[in-house]
């Protein structure tokens, strides 16, 4: 058995390999960019069966390379991805990557007569932002990507690829917030920390658990390809780490401080991080891929104990003045391209109305904690009394309104359900879930998309095309968008976002 990956050395790649490894009859094709240290750490973890790897040098958006990464395998597992902050500094990156590698990593594979079998990586960040209004999300949900957010929105055109694709064996895996050992590094080399908002909703998985699940997924379709033909491809699931992973954004920071022996608020102020705009949410149906595979064993606290105990050093922080750490470690990012501050300083007016909405929202926020409604206190975004632990409670979550139940059978008439909850229409007069349909949005612009591509919470729009964000127009229309994009935008907002040319934020009213 041959299995294919990309992304091999980033965080969930390498854990894939060294689970991957582990099975006896598995040889491995390994797309890599580059060699040298990348190679050294794949060397690393494969000592003694390098006889079982074949390496395919260069890069995933060139056709001739994934020719030969996907000729002769059983497998493709995808994990290529240019992620925050370089896809925020290099969008270019994160198209090649994104979008175009996705696309013709697919054609490679339609080309085939004998077709591997596709695993591709997308992410929660497709879901856009979430506030205690509607914390919890499942597939069919629809993608509200975040303005701005050039990561997502490549990754959801890349998603959508392999969803209308003519590959008869692919699923797509939507992965949550991803804890990992270079979680510091990352975080400290750009102002993209910032962007967390407090109260954002985030479920964790360790990237250990991610890469059991790969494995574990091939090794159930080796032994029993029957039966996950029937429960696992060619559909769409949310990888998560569990309800004892559902956490908010204040925590995970504060989770990090603690091994330095502070918190948030002795490094943080309520006016350094977005209001809104990120990405986040908890998974509702997280456990569906663990019911199958078996994979979530680590919880956040197991994550950061790991964390300690490998990176000894930093318990040192412990006997530094908190102010100075303060000053030289946080406050130095403000110079960030990719902070609010350096928003606010340059009068980036797009930036701040898409993460603040405009710079009162921002002013207001203030240094002062006693101030700033935090959810586990048991205050909402707007100071209203919260219960915490019942947002906690999944099985009686508030969910929107899709138009269908996700865990019943899907067909022609929940198709038309969602299209006029959308402010369209099924236009083909019949179809099954995997059939190419014509449908009609909310425009009047009428399009061909298949009807589980539809059902996993893809909608045409003008990101599909373009590189904006239209929502505050569509959801006055789109009763789906509606439900989610007003629990963070007023009705009265107007704002077209885009990217000009350059790749500069830019924004126009809506007349």
């Amino acid at each position: 058995m041959k299995v294919a990956l990309t992304g091999v050395t980033g965080n969930m790649g390498l854990q894939a390999l060294k689970e991957l490894i582990k099975i006896p009859d598995v040889e491995l094709k390994l797309l890599v960019f580059a060699k040298e240290k990348r190679i050294a750490k794949i060397k690393k973890i494969c000592k003694g069966q390098m006889n079982r790897i074949q390496f395919v040098y260069g890069s995933i958006n060139h056709p001739d390379v994934c020719d030969e990464l996907v000729n002769g395998v059983d497998y493709v597992v995808n994990m290529a991805s240019v992620i925050p902050p370089h896809s925020d500094q290099v969008p270019q990156y994160a198209i090649s990557c994104n979008e175009k590698g996705a696309d013709c990593l697919c054609t490679a594979i339609e080309s085939l007569h004998d077709q591997p079998k596709l695993i591709h990586i997308s992410t929660v960040a497709l879901y856009g932002n979430r506030n205690s209004k509607h914390m919890w999300a499942r597939v069919g949900d629809p993608l509200l990507i975040s303005p701005f957010d050039i990561y997502s929105l490549t990754k959801m055109r890349g998603e959508f690829r392999v969803l209308e694709s003519n590959i008869r064996y692919k699923t797509v895996l939507r992965q949550t917030a991803m804890l990992h050992n270079n979680m510091l590094s990352d975080n400290m080399s750009d102002g993209l920390m910032f962007h967390t908002c407090f109260n954002a909703p985030l479920e964790w998985v360790t990237a250990e658990d991610s890469g059991l699940l790969i494995a574990n997924i091939i090794k159930a379709d080796m032994e029993n390809a029957v039966e996950l033909k029937r429960r696992f491809w060619n559909r769409v699931f949310d990888i998560g780490g569990g309800l004892v992973n559902c956490v908010t954004g204040y925590d995970v920071l504060n989770d990090g401080f603690e091994i330095i022996g502070g918190s948030v608020k002795n490094f943080f102020e309520p006016n350094f991080n977005s209001l809104r705009n990120f990405h986040g949410v908890w998974f509702y149906d997280s456990n569906e891929l663990d019911d199958l595979f078996h994979y979530q064993r680590q919880s956040t606290k197991d994550f950061w104990e790991q964390f300690k105990r490998e990176h000894g050093i930093l318990k040192m922080g412990k006997i530094v003045p908190k102010k100075l750490i303060k000053k030289l470690a946080i406050e130095r990012l403000f110079k960030s391209p990719n902070s609010p501050r350096y928003w606010k300083k340059h009068r980036d007016t797009a930036r701040m109305l898409a993460y603040f909405g405009g710079d009162g929202n921002y002013d207001a926020l203030g240094k002062d904690w006693n101030k700033f409604p935090l959810l586990f206190e048991g205050k909402d975004e707007w100071g209203n009394p919260l219960d915490y632990k019942q947002l906690l409670d999944r099985d009686n979550a508030p969910l929107i309104n899709i138009g269908f139940d996700p865990t019943r059978e899907i067909g022609y008439r929940e198709l038309r359900q969602i299209a006029t909850l959308h402010g369209g229409r099924l236009l083909s007069q019949h179809g099954g879930l995997y059939d190419t349909l014509e449908w009609e949005n909310s425009d009047g612009e009428r399009f061909k998309m298949k009807g589980y591509t539809v059902a996993a919470g893809h909608w045409w729009n003008p990101s599909y095309r373009s590189y904006c964000w239209d929502f505050d127009r569509l959801a006055k229309k789109d009763k789906i968008y509606a439900q989610v994009w007003y629990d963070s935008h007023d009705e009265n907002e107007n704002n077209f976002y885009f990217f000009n040319d350059k790749f500069e934020a830019k924004y126009s009213k809506i007349k």
